[in-house]
């Protein structure tokens, strides 16, 4: 440091977040990082260790970049929107990430003076422009953790160091911190943040695992409902071995985030938990916020089990679980715990509950291999198609997919039969963020092919030049699949379901729907130099996508646009 330099604000936030062990500073540019942008250059210069720092033209690219990076990592990085309006353009991002269980630590700023107080002018922008009654943390609270102000420099180091361990704790997810651009701009005493130590864990009594143990062996026909149990660490290979243990089908309900348990696995049993609404003797939720819809559908017989560290999240608005036993603590060691609890088992009960299964497992591979027969037979692309061909070409290369399709989820699943953790991510929230989240995933793993299933209706609500923009800048490289039926269908689904008789069908004027006015989505790519291809032909289909995948092992992300017939 030169003798005309000072630390200031700008400094006290790039040791918090380096203390905080982010790997990388997701930024979409504000005029109140300034400081912070002068601090890297400092440490880039004197070759001081500081997170990586990502330049980033859209608020929803920053936010679902650092999603991706955390769905992976489980770790929270920093993300830098600008004043309340970028926080606003990025809210919806940042609420997916909260229900995606994503940790993280938001920042973005205000102005405490508008010019009027001693130090540097923060400019007229604050004053006619960026600011917001009550100011920025009060409006990200209803969508964050937690969410609060950096009021003074002395605490801002340990305000970062809190959000950031708030963050990773049960339920992870998104922190916000306000902070002033004069904060940023004033001088720091240097005194640096201490490092976060990861998080201890809790764990159930013995005396509850063995109660919930004879629940589970008095139980003839039990089931396991899970939607995040793969995002624990450890828990895709803990709910693999409990399930063998006790030999208990799982289903992964469509609201599932990510892959929880093999689907090639005789134990899977679907995504479908209304069969078991009238059969199971025992349900255990394990990591599952929402297993019944509508809420009050009460299992007929059933005792339920929630196995979850924290059960009663405080972000869902309205959560009916009919618990019978909870397991609280951490769900791969709660797991473990029930898996050695698996001995004198009645071999009778074992053989008819696998004997079900099995047939179960046999209908299911048999409906399956069908549905693909019957798309490879069809005039025009059937999704199925897409799906099971992905699954064909991914096959041993330890693909990732990151699904922001709609209509078609359930094929997407169903087809492409992830057998492994960390292979599977399913976009939270509101649509638009499928691509920024499946950069932030190839960041985390550039070693790994990563593919972006996405429908054409999500596709136009992202922001795609300045996503495609940080794939060429970071070099992160995604196929992206494009299921393009020229339709909002879920929208259209939804009009037809409330008024079967209406006005519309009797007309046929569908409104919201249409998109065939859209141009060729895969040319938004051309300018960027990427791989691009429309497919409108099965005997194409193939071929393209063996093309995408090799543009995109050679390092150049690519578009497959496959218009297909639902």
């Amino acid at each position: 440091m030169t003798h005309t330099e000072h630390l200031h604000g700008g400094d006290a936030v790039v040791s918090a977040f380096t203390a905080a062990g982010a790997d990388h500073i997701f930024c979409s540019s504000g005029s109140e990082w300034a400081p912070v942008w002068e601090s890297l250059a400092r440490h880039h210069r004197d070759g001081l260790p500081c997170p990586g720092y990502l330049d980033l033209t859209h608020e929803t690219v920053a936010v679902g970049m650092a999603t991706g990076y955390g769905l992976i990592t489980r770790r929270p990085q920093g993300v830098l929107l600008h004043a309340a309006p970028g926080l606003l353009q990025g809210s919806m991002a940042v609420h997916g990430a909260l229900l995606a269980g994503v940790p993280m630590v938001v920042a973005s700023s205000e102005s405490t003076t508008y010019g009027d107080g001693p130090g540097q002018d923060p400019g007229g922008q604050w004053y006619r422009n960026l600011s917001i009654v009550g100011g920025p943390h009060q409006v990200a609270q209803p969508f964050t953790k937690w969410s609060n102000e950096a009021a003074g420099i002395h605490t801002l180091p340990t305000m970062i160091t809190r959000a950031a361990e708030l963050a990773r704790r049960a339920p992870a997810g998104p922190a916000y911190l306000n902070i002033p651009l004069e904060v940023l701009l004033e001088e720091w005493d240097g005194r640096e943040a201490k490092p976060i130590a990861a998080p201890g864990s809790t764990h159930s009594s013995p005396e509850e695992a063995d109660a919930a143990a004879q629940l589970i062996r008095e139980a003839r026909n039990p089931v396991i409902v899970t939607e995040t149990a793969g995002r624990e660490a450890g828990g895709f290979e803990a709910l693999v071995a409990f399930a063998e243990a006790w030999q208990i089908p799982v289903v992964e309900p469509d609201s599932a985030v990510c892959g929880n348990f093999p689907r090639t696995h005789p134990l899977h049993a679907g995504s479908d938990i209304g069969p078991w609404m009238d059969e199971a003797d025992l349900i255990l939720l394990v990591n599952c916020r929402a297993p019944f819809y509508p809420p009050s559908r009460r299992p007929s017989e059933a005792k339920i089990v929630v196995i979850d560290e924290v059960p009663q999240r405080p972000h869902v608005v309205y959560q009916v679980l009919f618990a019978d036993r909870y397991l609280e603590g951490d769900v791969a060691n709660t797991l473990r715990q029930l898996t050695k609890r698996a001995e004198d088992l009645d071999a009778a009960v074992l053989t008819a509950r696998r004997s079900a299964q099995e047939q179960r497992h046999a209908e299911e591979q048999a409906a399956v291999a069908a549905a693909e027969a019957g798309a490879e037979g069809a005039e025009g692309i059937d999704p199925v198609l897409v799906a099971a061909t992905l699954r064909r070409l991914l096959d041993g290369r330890d693909g990732i997919v990151v699904d922001e399709t709609i209509t078609h989820s359930r094929v997407v699943r169903r087809h492409l039969r992830t057998d492994v953790s960390d292979a599977y991510f399913y976009v939270q929230g509101g649509l638009g963020q499928g691509i920024a989240v499946a950069l932030g995933v190839k960041l985390a793993a550039r070693e790994r092919p990563v593919v972006l299933t996405i429908g054409d209706g999500a596709f136009a609500y992202n922001p795609v030049i300045p996503s495609y923009d940080a794939s060429k800048a970071y070099q992160l490289p995604l196929l992206i699949v494009v299921f393009n039926n020229r339709v909002y269908k879920s929208m259209n689904l939804n009009h037809r379901r409330f008024y079967p008789d209406g006005a519309a069908a009797e007309t046929g004027e569908w409104l919201g729907t249409d998109l065939h006015r859209l141009p060729r989505l895969a040319s938004f790519a051309e300018p960027f130099g990427m791989h691009t291809e429309t497919v409108d032909t099965t005997e194409a289909l193939a071929p393209a996508l063996e093309r995408a995948l090799k543009a995109v092992a050679e390092g150049t992300t690519a578009v497959v646009d496959v218009l297909v017939t639902r």
